[in-house]
């Protein structure tokens, strides 16, 4: 694609954001200087949840946590308690690293560009272009999934996903101006998500739809083009919720893996058939309630069995957590329904 062409994809997207554009709380108004922290952390919020989910999260943080400074000092567990619900625990491990760093290497300022931002934990790619545009208007192609819908449509691109990503950031390098890059990444978001929708995109509304390869086959929304899901896979385990006095036994879970690092409800291994007891934290009169935890990740999806016992003995594992505030322990999804299960069970 030319430079005209550029010139006719770029002017009216950018027409039609500053018509359309969202007000959300965390992108600057027309004439505001953009906060790189809150930038940075919109990002790395919306990269596994929706926007109506992130806002009032995004809100609680950031009044938590204004600054840099302020989440570089937060303690780790309160941070990752206050991400329960909002994807991989691993980003916000990185994001209070990354904080760290900042803070302690970089003076309190988020570094301006891609390649100084790349070096900081938890940015790839997609995060150190984003910030990069958005808070500091350098240009960089920004390619989310929104953006790569609209692209793939733009240019038709009939290579599958994911195989087909290398085609659609050429395409959007192509497109992507030199003014104005924050504005066009966002602009090219919003299109995605108010208008060229995944099922039926909305393209009378469109302000490219006379650029728009795929609208003229007259089937927009066979692109892009995907593989077939795979069946994810489906796994089985057993939660433990072991009482005492009043308390209920939690763990950490290992560093590593799926949930790390978070306070827990004990669990045995989770396998490709249902357990048994053998996994139990420790002997005592388990009982199986008949109501099950299912829960989906991205790569397969779990089956939980809830056993339930009361002890007296003394347990050289994990903490005792008053079951009057277990809302405080910042238990992960999984194990906040599985507590749940259990206190209707008791």
């Amino acid at each position: 694609m030319d430079a005209k062409h550029r010139i006719d994809i770029a002017t009216p997207l950018l027409d039609w954001y500053d018509r359309h554009r969202r007000d959300l709380p965390w992108r600057a108004r027309p004439g505001e200087v953009p906060d790189p922290y809150r930038v940075w952390l919109s990002e790395v919020m919306l990269q596994q949840t929706t926007v109506a989910t992130v806002r009032p999260r995004f809100t609680e943080w950031t009044r938590r946590w204004p600054t840099f400074a302020d989440l570089a000092a937060a303690d780790e567990a309160q941070v990752m308690a206050a991400w329960a619900g909002l994807g991989y625990y691993a980003r916000a491990r990185n994001l209070l690293a990354a904080a760290r760093v900042i803070a302690g290497d970089h003076g309190g300022a988020l570094p301006d560009s891609e390649a100084a931002l790349r070096a900081l934990p938890g940015f790839g790619d997609y995060t150190a272009a984003a910030v990069a545009a958005i808070a500091f208007g350098r240009r960089a192609v920004v390619v989310d999934a929104n953006v790569e819908r609209v692209v793939a449509r733009l240019f038709a691109i009939a290579a599958p996903l994911p195989g087909g990503r290398k085609a659609i950031r050429a395409a959007a390098e192509t497109i992507t101006p030199d003014e104005r890059a924050g504005d066009f990444a966002q602009a090219m978001m919003d299109l995605g998500s108010a208008v060229c929708s995944p099922r039926k995109p909305r393209c009378l509304l469109c302000p490219l739809h006379h650029a728009c390869a795929a609208q003229a086959t007259g089937t927009p929304e066979a692109f892009p083009v995907k593989k077939p899901k795979a069946v994810r896979p489906h796994r089985y385990g057993t939660i433990f919720w072991l009482e005492r006095d009043g308390t209920v036994l939690l763990v950490r879970r290992p560093g590593s893996g799926l949930l790390g690092g978070m306070r827990a409800l004990p669990t045995g291994a989770w396998t490709d058939a249902p357990p048994e007891l053998a996994d139990a934290p420790v002997g005592a009169d388990w009982q199986i309630v008949d109501e099950r935890v299912r829960h989906g990740f991205t790569h397969f999806t779990l089956e939980l069995a809830v056993a339930i016992a009361t002890t007296h003995d003394a347990v050289n594992t994990g903490e005792w957590w008053p079951i009057a505030r277990l809302n405080e322990a910042g238990l992960p999804t999984l194990f906040a329904k599985a507590a749940d299960v259990a206190r209707r069970a008791r």
